[in-house]
């Protein structure tokens, strides 16, 4: 997404549509009809989706129904491989965000950042406003605003860094948000967990755009069939949404559900990727932090 194409009221209006075409599913449901709901003419509704995903709302609709995620899902004929042997394939296209990610246990981090100052500052993103956290080299935190307010956000997202210093600059964290979302190029990334959380997040960052897995499906791949809860626990507890990819695990069934920043934002999230043709995301690398 350009710059000049930005509109932080557009995802006010998708996440409306979606909450009433999800309400509606297994309906059929028409552009005109979703269009005549919001209160908004076709074309008007074309345009701001054009604008949003570059998307017109037919496949939009078609994006956020229950056939889709399934279609999606990687479950059978090879599953979870057939994903990461895709992943390896597309390794020469053109991809707009290259996150390159750090990692370190939280004894580490502990004995590491005693006197730890994080910035943190709110902006706008394609998915409605959204909370950037900092260190002094890298993105720890990313958030978007829960429906009980941006405090409520920031209580979940700071509550593991009770001892570090953590002040808001958003002339600091500015420059990170318009590279994650809008102008692209490589971004940094540190991760603090326990060593199982680790493992899981990792995984996540190698499930391409436009591939879905589920948390069965997610334990497998980490030689620990059977752990899908505690696997579905610390993609929970994933600390950079949108740039470590939980928002690509759903329900076996197909359906979308337990995202902690909302359901319809994950499914906004999810269409937006299919809309773009995976021209999103792309890890560089995971590294122990030295």
């Amino acid at each position: 997404m350009k710059q000049e194409n930005k509109k932080p009221e557009d995802f006010a209006i998708i996440e409306k549509a979606i909450m009433w075409l999800v309400d509606r599913y297994p309906e059929q449901v028409s552009p005109n009809d979703l269009a005549e709901w919001l209160g908004m003419t076709p074309f008007a509704l074309q345009k701001m989706l054009s604008r949003w995903a570059g998307v017109s709302p037919k496949k939009f609709i078609q994006y956020l129904t229950l056939a889709h995620a399934k279609k999606c899902l990687a479950e059978k004929g090879g599953g979870m491989a057939n994903v990461y042997n895709a992943e390896l394939s597309e390794r020469g296209r053109q991809y707009d965000l290259f996150v390159s990610v750090k990692t370190m246990t939280s004894g580490e981090w502990k004995k590491a950042h005693k006197n730890l100052l994080i910035c943190y500052g709110w902006h706008s993103s394609p998915f409605g406003d959204c909370l950037i956290a900092v260190t002094d080299r890298a993105v720890c935190g990313l958030a978007f605003a829960l429906a009980h307010g941006r405090s409520a956000t920031q209580e979940i997202l700071f509550r593991p860094w009770n001892t570090a210093c953590i002040i808001e600059n958003s002339k600091v964290t500015g420059p990170f948000a318009e590279c994650v979302f809008y102008d692209g190029g490589e971004v940094s990334v540190v991760l603090r967990g326990t060593p199982f959380q680790l493992q899981v997040w990792e995984a996540l960052l190698r499930i391409p755009p436009k591939k879905l897995v589920s948390y069965g499906g997610l334990a497998t791949t980490i030689d620990k069939p059977g752990s899908a809860r505690a696997v579905a626990s610390a993609v929970a507890r994933n600390p950079v949404s949108w740039l470590v990819p939980c928002h690509r695990v759903i329900q076996q069934t197909g359906s979308i559900s337990g995202y902690r920043w909302g359901p319809s934002r994950k499914r906004a999230i999810l269409a937006w990727e299919a809309c773009k043709g995976g021209a999103s995301i792309r890890s560089v690398g995971v590294h122990p932090m030295r």
